[in-house]
């Protein structure tokens, strides 16, 4: 509505209250008139009576119009503060508890709660400002036409430009266009002004004012992966440098022993037993450790699955009939197929049951296999009735063992499998008996 609307509807309700007040005392002020006028006073008397009686009805009527026009005048600035978002106006009240008070009362603790309230939001926003300005992750704004809208300063790092020259381009002006289309959560192998490298993307949409925009969030991984790298570099080398040290150096000491024999003048009697004992000492280590480097190529060079129509109850009783040392007890579940790679899944069923079949032998027990369904998962569970475990940290560690003469391969390259198959192993003691439970989840089939 317009000024001169409003205006006007402000006229009309100013004016019908006038005459409202007016028409109220009416009534009374002629009938005074009409008893003054037919009455025996003289004429002075009743033309002085009479401005009295009219001047009365006059400065009531426009004393009841000021009572009901002046508060609602008072109220109306308040309003008009707070749309202004200017708080600090309050209304003066009076003594009385009337409903006129009440009503200054409610402005007064609306106007009270939107300071607070906007206090609040100053400083939350101050804070988040504060936040991104020092965090060490690049966040960008982009509005419904891709337009840059926000940026902290790791942005304009990696951008190498300051905010100035930046707002208001567009995402491709900016080389951030693959960035907005990845879209989720991924990783990127990006170079931009401010440095090349690994990057974590992160996008998500939100709202401002009922209108679309975009966030982007950029992260350096590549310091992060580098790290990972070497730490796994190191594990590595240990495993393989304790491995190495474990078989060279009972052969160093046999074939040191060998040859300080050999050089003698005169060789003892037994000689020959004693040098093919330590030959077979040397071949046994140099199969271990053949064996050893075997596990670590097949680790290293799993094959990408074969994804083929897999019948979920035959696969399961297929691999547990091959277990023959303790008792393999199967409890069906639902007829389910799944897609995968028939020779890797037998040969991850096949470690799980193995090693749980290692660990019943131990105390006698016996193995339970069975699966289920979960929503869109299959559920799988390898129980074993065996003392359990101490340390679950480094079941997946590449050649961690428990078994004296394992090579600590089975469980790594069973999580591998599947892995590759879009699911995840877990292994962790059971919670209602001794033993543990092996439970290998895979994605099932979309119909």
């Amino acid at each position: 509505m317009s000024a001169g609307g409003r205006g006007s509807q402000r006229w009309r309700f100013e004016a019908r209250l006038t005459w409202m007040s007016l028409a109220g005392g009416l009534p009374a002020v002629v009938a005074a008139l009409v008893i003054v006028w037919t009455g025996d006073s003289p004429p002075r008397a009743q033309w002085t009576l009479t401005v009295v009686l009219v001047s009365i009805w006059l400065g009531f009527s426009f004393a009841v119009r000021e009572r009901v026009i002046r508060p609602l005048q008072t109220i109306a600035n308040l309003l008009g503060a707070v749309q202004e978002g200017d708080y600090s106006i309050r209304a003066r009240l009076s003594r009385t508890d009337d409903a006129l008070d009440e009503v200054y009362r409610e402005v007064n603790t609306l106007g009270r709660t939107l300071q607070e309230q906007r206090l609040g939001a100053l400083e939350a926003t101050a804070l988040l400002r504060t936040v991104m300005t020092e965090i060490d992750v690049a966040v960008f704004t982009f509005d419904g036409d891709r337009r840059l809208r926000l940026v902290n300063r790791a942005g304009e790092r990696l951008l190498a430009a300051p905010a100035e020259r930046l707002l208001g381009r567009t995402a491709p002006e900016l080389g951030l266009a693959s960035c907005l289309e990845s879209g989720g959560h991924r990783t990127m192998a990006v170079a931009f002004p401010g440095g090349a490298g690994r990057w974590g993307v992160r996008l998500r949409t939100f709202r401002e004012r009922g209108l679309p925009h975009q966030l982007l969030v950029i992260e350096d991984l590549t310091r992060a992966l580098r790290e990972e790298e070497l730490e796994a570099w190191k594990r590595l080398v240990r495993v393989i440098g304790h491995e190495l040290n474990n078989s060279l150096a009972p052969i160093k000491s046999i074939a040191g022993s060998l040859d300080r024999m050999l050089v003698r003048e005169s060789l003892p009697p037994d000689w020959r037993d004693d040098a093919t004992r330590g030959l077979a000492v040397i071949g046994s280590r140099a199969e271990a450790l053949s064996r050893f480097m075997e596990s670590y190529a097949r680790l290293a060079k799993l094959p990408s699955p074969n994804p083929q129509p897999l019948d979920v109850p035959q696969w399961i009783h297929r691999v547990s009939r091959l277990e023959t040392r303790v008792p393999v007890t199967v409890v069906a579940g639902p007829r389910l197929v799944i897609r995968g790679d028939g020779d890797q899944l037998d040969q991850l069923l096949i470690n799980l049951v193995r090693n749980a079949a290692d660990a019943s032998l131990e105390t006698g027990g016996a193995v339970r296999v069975g699966w289920q369904r979960n929503h869109s998962t299959l559920e799988v569970w390898v129980e074993d009735e065996g003392h359990g475990l101490s340390n679950t940290a480094n079941l997946f560690v590449p050649f961690f063992t428990t078994k004296p003469g394992g090579s600590g391969i089975g469980l790594v390259l069973s999580r591998q499998i599947a892995e590759a198959h879009g699911g995840a192993l877990t292994l962790a003691n059971r919670a209602g008996g001794s033993g543990c439970e092996a439970r290998l989840r895979l994605p099932l089939e979309r119909n």
